[in-house]
């Protein structure tokens, strides 16, 4: 029998919902009395029913909304390294059946039975982002599982994110196995070369979700003119150079980031063909309109105007902006992507806005593909917020 605490919920709350699989419980779905409330943020207890039958293990925080995400559905369950081995060897199973080369997203939280953690794998190093209080506790833990099961080398930390504040936790970055990269690290992908910053870098140094949008963008980017806005480190722009773009243009606030696209492209002989541009992503659109530039294949992937609920009707005014401002910069007859990563906008809500936003800005089309995130970011069924990549392919008149 487990000695951990119990998390009970409350009569009215509904318990079908964990056994068939959603895996957060809300602290107004608990009750918290002082023995919960002192469970130490990131502790480990049992879930039980208001009828206190055992349903889960669960990490908790008292002082988040979510005060409880299920671990493991057998009440029984001791989450210790090896409990993370058995889950990251599951996780790595996945993805080798999936890529050929070890650069991917190795756990994708909640769908991967790790709630709130994020492994990102860049060859022979990983980045891992700890944004529930139980991985950030674990941390070293996590890291020692991590070498053993998929025999990385370097082990870095990256806990920074709205998330973790979420989670009452500080931000840190730090390296925890192996030595600080004294480069970014080349990654291939879609025929592409790419520089990821591991300890400066957005999020994890790079993003893997818009793998399969990349390549399908790269169908329509032969021989193209190609302007990617809010570039980062080239993701679209790389990928169209790769597929034979005739030349790319990268939009971006970011110089550093912007550098790392140079880097790329010259990695790829493509260097000569590659333009960037520092500025705010509105203002350069703005302005190109004003110059009268129009390009082949334009594409729009924005940070998330809409990380939450709160934030979802100022977000979706964003979107809609993007799309009015990026329509005009497309030739007749030409392409325009644009892409949310808010799980907060669902589907509906973003091709509604981006469509409205494509006739303002004086243009029609059609839409010929709808792109998500690749099968290194698995869906859970029952949590929306882990599909939330969304990307829209737009062909105008």
């Amino acid at each position: 029998m487990t000695d951990l605490p119990v998390l009970r919920l409350r009569p009215k709350s509904k318990p079908q919902a964990i056994r068939h699989g959603f895996p957060w419980v809300f602290a107004d779905e608990a009750v918290l009395d002082r023995r919960s409330r002192n469970i130490p943020a990131g502790g480990f207890a049992v879930l039980e029913d208001a009828e206190r039958n055992a349903m889960a293990v669960v990490t908790v925080n008292p002082q988040s909304k979510i005060v409880g995400r299920v671990m493991d559905a057998d009440p029984q369950a001791v989450i210790d390294g090896g409990w993370l081995s058995a889950k990251l060897a599951r996780a790595l199973q996945m993805r080798e059946r999936l890529y050929d080369a070890p650069f991917y997203r190795l756990v994708h939280a909640e769908a991967d039975g790790l709630p709130g953690l994020v492994i990102d794998r860049f060859g022979d190093a990983a980045v891992i982002q700890p944004n529930a209080a139980w991985a950030d506790r674990m941390a070293d833990q996590i890291a020692e599982a991590l070498v053993q099961v998929t025999g990385v080398t370097t082990v870095i930390l990256n806990g920074q994110g709205r998330a973790r504040g979420l989670e009452g936790l500080e931000e840190r970055m730090e390296v925890l196995r192996g030595h600080t990269p004294s480069e970014p690290v080349a990654v291939p992908m879609n025929g592409a070369t790419y520089l990821a910053d591991l300890l400066g870098g957005q999020k994890t140094g790079l993003f893997f979700d818009q793998r399969p949008n990349q390549a399908f963008a790269q169908r329509l980017a032969k021989g193209a003119t190609v302007l990617d806005v809010f570039s980062h480190v080239g993701g679209f722009a790389l990928a169209a150079l790769a597929a034979g773009a005739a030349h790319a243009t990268c939009v971006d606030g970011s110089a550093a980031a912007l550098d790392l696209a140079k880097g790329g492209a010259g990695r790829m002989g493509a260097a000569d063909r590659l333009e960037t541009v520092q500025s705010d992503a509105f203002k350069a659109m703005e302005r190109m309109a004003e110059e009268g530039r129009r390009f082949d294949l334009v594409v729009c992937d924005p940070p998330a105007f809409a990380p939450s609920k709160p934030a979802l009707d100022a977000g979706l005014r964003a979107y809609e902006r993007v799309a009015k401002l990026a329509a005009p910069l497309v030739a007749p007859g030409g392409y325009l992507v644009l892409c949310s990563c808010s799980h907060a906008a669902d589907l509906t809500a973003f091709r509604n806005v981006s469509a409205r936003g494509i006739g303002r800005g004086g243009r029609r089309g059609v839409l010929i593909h709808t792109g998500q995130a690749g099968p290194d970011h698995p869906t859970l069924p029952q949590l929306a917020e882990t599909g939330y990549l969304k990307a829209l392919f737009f062909r105008l008149d």
